[in-house]
C-alpha cells in the first residue's frame, strides 16, 4: 500500500508560479505510475499530468501543455509539478494518484488509479 501527501499549494497572483510535491511512502515508488488531477468547485476530478514509474513518459492535459512540468524523484519517493503562468481558471484542490504497473505506461483517467492523497489547494487571484 502507498500512502501519499501533497504539499506546496496555496495563493499566486495570476501569472506566478507553485511547485506541488508529492511524498510517498513504502519501498515501491519507483513500480507505480503518478498522476496529478484537480478538482474545481462543483466540477469532477479532472487529468492535470501523468508520468511513468521510471519518468520517461508524461502527458498533460492540452490545457496546461508548456505551463506545467511533471517529474519524479525515485530516490526520494516524491512525484513534483511545477507550474508556471498560472490562471485564474487553473484553481482547484490538486490531488496525486498512484497505481503499481510492470510497464512504462502513464494514464489519464481517475479510475486507473488506487491510491490517493488527501488534496492541496491551489488558488490563483486575477
Amino acid at each position: 500500500q502507498v500512502r501519499l501527501e501533497e504539499s506546496g499549494g496555496g495563493l499566486v497572483q495570476a501569472g506566478g508560479s507553485l511547485r506541488l510535491s508529492c511524498a510517498a511512502s513504502g519501498r515501491t515508488f519507483s513500480r507505480h505510475a503518478m498522476g496529478w488531477f484537480r478538482q474545481a468547485p462543483g466540477k469532477e476530478r479532472a487529468f492535470v499530468a501523468a508520468i511513468s514509474r521510471g519518468g520517461g513518459y508524461t502527458g498533460y492535459v492540452d490545457s496546461v501543455k508548456a505551463r506545467f512540468t511533471i517529474a519524479r524523484d525515485n530516490a526520494k519517493n516524491t512525484v513534483y509539478l511545477q507550474m508556471n503562468n498560472l490562471e485564474p481558471e487553473d484553481t482547484a484542490v490538486y490531488y496525486c494518484a498512484a497505481q503499481p504497473t510492470d510497464s512504462e505506461s502513464y494514464y489519464s483517467s481517475p479510475t486507473e488509479y488506487d491510491y490517493w492523497g488527501q488534496g492541496t489547494q491551489v488558488t490563483v487571484s486575477s
